[in-house]
Protein backbone atom coordinates (compact mmCIF):
# COMPACT_ATOMS: atom_id res chain seq x y z
CA UNK A 1 0.00 0.00 0.00
CA UNK A 2 0.97 3.56 -0.82
CA UNK A 3 0.13 6.08 1.26
CA UNK A 4 -0.79 9.56 -0.64
CA UNK A 5 -0.64 12.59 1.42
CA UNK A 6 -2.76 15.45 -1.03
CA UNK A 7 -2.14 19.53 -0.12
CA UNK A 8 -5.16 21.35 -0.83
CA UNK A 9 -4.88 24.80 -1.37
CA UNK A 10 -3.34 25.81 -5.11
CA UNK A 11 -2.75 21.84 -5.63
CA UNK A 12 -6.75 20.69 -5.36
CA UNK A 13 -8.46 23.60 -5.47
CA UNK A 14 -8.21 27.79 -5.42
CA UNK A 15 -10.47 29.63 -3.01
CA UNK A 16 -9.18 33.34 -4.49
CA UNK A 17 -9.45 35.36 -1.75
CA UNK A 18 -11.66 33.68 0.98
CA UNK A 19 -8.60 33.01 3.07
CA UNK A 20 -7.32 36.70 2.92
CA UNK A 21 -10.60 37.95 3.64
CA UNK A 22 -11.47 35.15 6.48
CA UNK A 23 -8.10 36.62 8.14
CA UNK A 24 -8.54 39.66 7.76
CA UNK A 25 -12.56 39.70 9.58
CA UNK A 26 -10.98 37.30 12.10
CA UNK A 27 -7.95 39.80 13.07
CA UNK A 28 -11.05 42.57 13.21
CA UNK A 29 -12.84 40.90 15.33
CA UNK A 30 -10.23 39.90 17.84
CA UNK A 31 -7.77 42.76 17.78
CA UNK A 32 -10.10 45.78 17.37
CA UNK A 33 -8.87 47.09 14.02
CA UNK A 34 -8.44 46.37 10.56
CA UNK A 35 -4.73 44.59 9.34
CA UNK A 36 -3.08 46.80 7.30
CA UNK A 37 -0.48 43.49 5.82
CA UNK A 38 -2.10 40.20 5.79
CA UNK A 39 -0.11 36.81 4.89
CA UNK A 40 2.21 36.15 1.27
CA UNK A 41 -0.08 34.20 -0.89
CA UNK A 42 0.76 30.62 -1.53
CA UNK A 43 3.39 30.20 0.73
CA UNK A 44 1.81 26.62 2.22
CA UNK A 45 2.91 28.28 5.91
CA UNK A 46 0.74 26.55 8.46
CA UNK A 47 -2.60 28.67 9.35
CA UNK A 48 -0.98 29.16 13.22
CA UNK A 49 1.86 30.08 12.01
CA UNK A 50 0.78 32.44 9.51
CA UNK A 51 -1.60 33.94 12.16
CA UNK A 52 1.15 34.41 14.56
CA UNK A 53 2.90 36.34 11.40
CA UNK A 54 -0.20 38.41 10.52
CA UNK A 55 -0.32 39.64 14.61
CA UNK A 56 3.55 40.47 14.19
CA UNK A 57 3.24 42.26 10.91
CA UNK A 58 0.38 44.60 12.05
CA UNK A 59 2.73 45.58 15.41
CA UNK A 60 0.76 43.68 17.92
CA UNK A 61 2.92 43.49 20.81
CA UNK A 62 4.90 40.76 21.52
CA UNK A 63 3.30 40.21 24.70
CA UNK A 64 0.14 39.78 23.68
CA UNK A 65 0.68 37.28 20.40
CA UNK A 66 0.40 33.97 21.90
CA UNK A 67 -3.08 34.90 23.69
CA UNK A 68 -4.23 36.59 20.42
CA UNK A 69 -3.23 33.92 17.77
CA UNK A 70 -4.73 31.18 19.77
CA UNK A 71 -8.11 33.29 19.78
CA UNK A 72 -8.04 34.00 16.02
CA UNK A 73 -7.31 30.34 15.27
CA UNK A 74 -10.13 28.97 17.18
CA UNK A 75 -12.80 31.28 15.26
CA UNK A 76 -11.33 30.80 11.88
CA UNK A 77 -13.08 28.09 10.58
CA UNK A 78 -16.45 29.25 11.62
CA UNK A 79 -15.71 32.68 9.88
CA UNK A 80 -14.73 30.37 6.54
CA UNK A 81 -17.59 28.92 7.01
CA UNK A 82 -19.91 31.87 6.62
CA UNK A 83 -17.76 32.27 3.15
CA UNK A 84 -18.94 29.34 1.88
CA UNK A 85 -20.66 30.44 -1.36
CA UNK A 86 -17.86 32.91 -1.94
CA UNK A 87 -15.97 30.06 -2.13
CA UNK A 88 -17.68 29.29 -5.08
CA UNK A 89 -18.16 32.17 -6.95
CA UNK A 90 -14.65 33.71 -6.62
CA UNK A 91 -12.72 29.93 -5.94
CA UNK A 92 -12.34 26.66 -8.72
CA UNK A 93 -10.87 23.78 -8.96
CA UNK A 94 -7.22 23.01 -10.24
CA UNK A 95 -7.37 21.70 -13.58
CA UNK A 96 -7.42 18.05 -13.28
CA UNK A 97 -7.68 17.82 -9.73
CA UNK A 98 -11.05 16.01 -9.67
CA UNK A 99 -10.07 13.15 -12.14
CA UNK A 100 -6.57 12.88 -9.74
CA UNK A 101 -8.32 12.61 -6.83
CA UNK A 102 -11.27 10.09 -8.29
CA UNK A 103 -8.70 7.68 -10.01
CA UNK A 104 -6.56 7.29 -7.07
CA UNK A 105 -9.30 7.27 -4.49
CA UNK A 106 -10.78 4.29 -7.21
CA UNK A 107 -6.48 2.37 -7.01
CA UNK A 108 -7.04 -0.20 -4.83
CA UNK A 109 -3.15 0.10 -3.71
CA UNK A 110 -3.51 3.67 -2.61
CA UNK A 111 -4.89 5.18 0.53
CA UNK A 112 -5.90 8.83 -0.73
CA UNK A 113 -5.67 11.22 2.23
CA UNK A 114 -4.35 15.06 3.20
CA UNK A 115 -1.39 16.83 4.94
CA UNK A 116 -2.12 20.55 5.20
CA UNK A 117 -1.34 23.48 6.61
CA UNK A 118 -5.47 24.26 7.18
CA UNK A 119 -6.92 23.30 10.27
CA UNK A 120 -8.93 20.16 10.22
CA UNK A 121 -12.20 21.90 10.22
CA UNK A 122 -11.14 24.59 7.36
CA UNK A 123 -9.83 21.82 5.56
CA UNK A 124 -13.13 19.90 5.67
CA UNK A 125 -15.07 23.03 4.42
CA UNK A 126 -13.36 23.11 1.38
CA UNK A 127 -12.90 19.82 0.26
CA UNK A 128 -16.90 19.85 0.89
CA UNK A 129 -17.62 22.36 -0.53
CA UNK A 130 -16.43 21.37 -3.91
CA UNK A 131 -17.18 17.71 -3.58
CA UNK A 132 -13.69 17.04 -2.83
CA UNK A 133 -14.31 14.88 0.50
CA UNK A 134 -15.89 12.25 -0.85
CA UNK A 135 -12.20 11.00 -2.07
CA UNK A 136 -9.65 11.39 0.62
CA UNK A 137 -9.89 9.36 4.16
CA UNK A 138 -9.95 12.26 6.07
CA UNK A 139 -9.79 10.72 9.31
CA UNK A 140 -6.04 9.21 8.23
CA UNK A 141 -4.63 12.74 7.94
CA UNK A 142 -2.41 15.77 9.41
CA UNK A 143 -3.77 19.05 10.09
CA UNK A 144 -2.47 22.35 11.57
CA UNK A 145 -4.40 21.78 14.24
CA UNK A 146 -2.88 18.41 14.72
CA UNK A 147 1.01 20.25 15.23
CA UNK A 148 1.91 24.02 13.52
CA UNK A 149 5.49 22.28 12.08
CA UNK A 150 4.40 21.22 8.85
CA UNK A 151 6.97 18.30 8.38
CA UNK A 152 5.22 16.80 11.36
CA UNK A 153 2.12 16.12 9.86
CA UNK A 154 3.71 13.55 7.78
CA UNK A 155 4.32 11.31 10.83
CA UNK A 156 0.72 12.13 12.19
CA UNK A 157 -0.65 11.04 8.90
CA UNK A 158 1.34 7.82 9.00
CA UNK A 159 0.74 6.31 12.62
CA UNK A 160 -3.28 6.75 11.76
CA UNK A 161 -3.19 5.13 8.75
CA UNK A 162 -0.95 2.30 10.15
CA UNK A 163 -3.71 2.08 12.79
CA UNK A 164 -6.44 1.96 10.09
CA UNK A 165 -5.25 0.29 7.66
CA UNK A 166 -2.76 -2.59 9.14
CA UNK A 167 0.07 -1.16 7.28
CA UNK A 168 3.34 0.43 8.48
CA UNK A 169 4.46 3.67 6.39
CA UNK A 170 7.53 5.79 6.11
CA UNK A 171 9.30 7.20 3.56
CA UNK A 172 9.82 4.78 1.29
CA UNK A 173 6.15 4.13 0.44
CA UNK A 174 4.62 7.76 1.61
CA UNK A 175 4.03 10.30 -1.78
CA UNK A 176 3.73 13.72 -1.07
CA UNK A 177 1.43 16.14 -3.86
CA UNK A 178 1.78 19.58 -3.48
CA UNK A 179 2.44 23.14 -5.07
CA UNK A 180 4.79 24.99 -2.52
CA UNK A 181 8.35 24.65 -1.10
CA UNK A 182 6.93 24.38 1.91
CA UNK A 183 5.38 20.63 0.37
CA UNK A 184 9.18 19.79 -0.70
CA UNK A 185 10.26 20.76 2.37
CA UNK A 186 7.61 18.73 4.48
CA UNK A 187 8.49 15.81 2.45
CA UNK A 188 12.02 16.03 2.74
CA UNK A 189 12.07 16.60 6.45
CA UNK A 190 8.62 14.35 7.31
CA UNK A 191 9.71 11.29 5.76
CA UNK A 192 7.48 10.87 2.29
CA UNK A 193 8.61 11.24 -1.00
CA UNK A 194 7.17 14.60 -2.85
CA UNK A 195 5.96 15.28 -6.34
CA UNK A 196 5.63 19.03 -6.91
CA UNK A 197 2.72 20.56 -8.87
CA UNK A 198 3.74 23.38 -10.47
CA UNK A 199 -0.12 25.00 -10.24
CA UNK A 200 0.81 27.36 -7.42
CA UNK A 201 3.38 30.50 -7.12
CA UNK A 202 6.43 28.63 -7.09
CA UNK A 203 7.76 27.51 -10.58
CA UNK A 204 8.67 23.99 -11.59
CA UNK A 205 12.41 25.27 -11.75
CA UNK A 206 12.37 26.28 -7.91
CA UNK A 207 10.28 23.14 -6.95
CA UNK A 208 13.31 20.70 -8.93
CA UNK A 209 16.01 23.20 -7.07
CA UNK A 210 14.49 22.29 -3.68
CA UNK A 211 14.68 18.73 -3.73
CA UNK A 212 11.15 17.80 -5.74
CA UNK A 213 11.65 13.87 -6.48
CA UNK A 214 8.91 14.83 -9.11
CA UNK A 215 7.71 18.05 -11.23
CA UNK A 216 4.76 18.23 -13.10
CA UNK A 217 3.20 21.23 -14.38
CA UNK A 218 -0.40 20.06 -13.18
CA UNK A 219 -2.56 17.37 -12.97
CA UNK A 220 -4.16 16.53 -16.17
CA UNK A 221 -2.12 13.64 -17.05
CA UNK A 222 -3.75 11.13 -14.50
CA UNK A 223 -2.23 8.11 -15.99
CA UNK A 224 1.35 9.86 -15.40
CA UNK A 225 0.38 11.16 -12.10
CA UNK A 226 -0.68 7.27 -11.20
CA UNK A 227 2.56 5.93 -12.86
CA UNK A 228 4.68 8.34 -10.73
CA UNK A 229 2.98 7.77 -7.39
CA UNK A 230 3.71 3.91 -7.54
CA UNK A 231 7.27 4.48 -9.17
CA UNK A 232 7.90 6.49 -5.75
CA UNK A 233 5.96 4.50 -3.60
CA UNK A 234 7.51 1.48 -4.69
CA UNK A 235 11.09 2.30 -5.23
CA UNK A 236 13.68 0.01 -2.93
CA UNK A 237 10.84 -1.68 -1.61
CA UNK A 238 10.78 -5.66 -2.73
Amino acid sequence: MILVLWDIDRTLLYVGDTDRTVYRETFREVVGRDPERLPQRGTGVTMPLAVRELLAANEVPHDQIDRLAGQIVARLPERLEGHREELHTSGRVMPGAMEALSAVHGAEDLIPTVVTGNLRASAEIKLDSFSMLRYVDISVGGFASDDSHRPALVGIAQRRSEAAYGSAFGRENTVIIGDSLEDVRTGREGRAKVIAVASGTTSAAQLHEAGADKVVDDLTDVGRLLSEIRALGRRGVC
